[in-house]
């Protein structure tokens, strides 16, 4: 058996298709994978270290504005477009898999694209509630679309195509419950855990507001746990605290590597609306209040998190409104209210898919079958 997944641009496209190659591995002896991605994105990094082989294909981005620049950006982008078909081609002759999936990512459609005009069984993933432009093309070409919410499918043009999957999770999310991760952290008394982060990169609008939310946490005397990732504001944040001495119950971390431990722990979670962030959540119940980038395509972030604000599992703040201020309020209303996190908890497990692995696997041999 060989499979071929194509993905790239962000880690929340990369990782759900890495779970996916493990676990083909590991239920078929002699499994062949093969990852192609974009030349020069993430992807170049993140596969190999995950240990698999990468081919790259020559694509961009199409921009949407009619300024000089953006105008020579998708001049480049169509001469790209031919290239990569030419190298699409060329990889799928010499690799000649069984099976093409794509997790998304603008690598995804030349690939995608020529194996389901050679007629071998290909599926597209779809993580954000609302499709991207190369999944909505793709759609019509792919002999599957899987996506997250049910809300999705109305968004495509061949409903009968969808299957409501779930975005797959990291088996290490699942590993300890709230009290063995508080042990792991050397959290020993009742006070809750507050979780935030911007994602690795991390958001220097947001995490000058977090400044001050840390001011009044000190202020206050610490009344919660507190561990936020500052991700590359790390060192500003630092210097913006100056001689403000942070109890042991405020961390202020560079990165979060253990982020299974700590959203395990956590009560509630501050967070962007990415859909592998949302779909972490979901899958163990845990209540957020979600500040969606408004940096981020077809403002994905914002649709995603309105998903689970509508239903009630989490608050939605919008950029533009916030303040260290309005943050700290907000998470502080919520970890005095264990009765509101409860029945936000409830509401996050019902829309989580925890199994969505295992759906996704089976969804794509049922299809490699027909």
């Amino acid at each position: 058996m060989k499979v071929l997944f194509t993905c790239g641009g962000t880690a929340g496209h990369i990782n759900p298709a890495v779970a996916l190659a493990r676990m083909f591995q590991e239920r078929n002896d002699g499994c062949r994978v093969l990852f192609v991605g974009a030349k020069g994105g993430m992807e170049e990094r993140l596969v190999p270290k995950e240990g698999f082989p990468l081919e790259t294909v020559t694509i961009s981005s199409f921009w949407r504005t009619l300024s000089p620049s953006g105008v020579r950006h998708n001049l480049k982008t169509l001469r790209n477009l031919s290239v990569s078909k030419k190298e699409a081609a060329q990889i799928l002759d010499d690799f000649r898999p069984d099976l093409v999936v794509g997790t998304g990512g603008y690598a995804s459609f030349p690939v995608v694209n020529a194996a389901a005009h050679r007629g071998i069984p290909t599926a597209v993933h779809e993580s954000n509630a609302v499709p991207g432009l190369t999944t909505k093309r793709l759609s019509k070409v792919a002999d599957r679309v899987m996506v997250g919410y049910e809300e999705s499918r109305a968004y495509y043009d061949h409903p009968e195509k969808v299957v409501v999957t779930g975005t797959p999770v990291r088996g290490a999310f699942f590993e300890k419950t709230r009290e063995e991760a508080r042990l792991a952290l050397g959290i020993t008394d009742d006070r809750p855990l507050l979780l935030s982060y911007w994602g690795s990169l991390g958001a220097e609008v947001m995490n000058g507001y977090m400044t001050d939310f840390i001011r009044r946490e000190v202020r206050d005397g610490a009344p919660f746990h507190h561990i936020h990732g500052a991700g590359r504001n790390f060192q500003s944040m630092t210097e913006a605290l100056g001689d403000t001495k942070l109890p042991g119950e405020i961390r202020l971390r560079e990165y979060i590597y253990d982020m299974p431990t700590v959203m395990a722990a956590a009560d509630l979670v501050l967070c962007r609306g990415g859909a592998s962030t949302l779909s972490e959540l979901t899958a163990i119940g845990k209540p957020a209040v979600i500040v969606p980038s408004p940096n981020v395509t077809n403002n994905h972030q914002e649709k995603n998190a309105n998903v689970l604000g509508s239903q009630g599992g989490a608050v939605v703040l919008l950029e533009p409104v916030c303040s260290g201020e309005t943050l700290y309020q907000t998470a502080s209303d919520l970890l005095k209210d264990g009765a509101r996190r409860a029945a936000m908890s409830q509401t996050m497990t019902g829309l989580g898919i925890p199994e969505a692995a295992e759906k996704i696997y089976e969804t794509l041999l049922a299809l490699m079958k027909a």
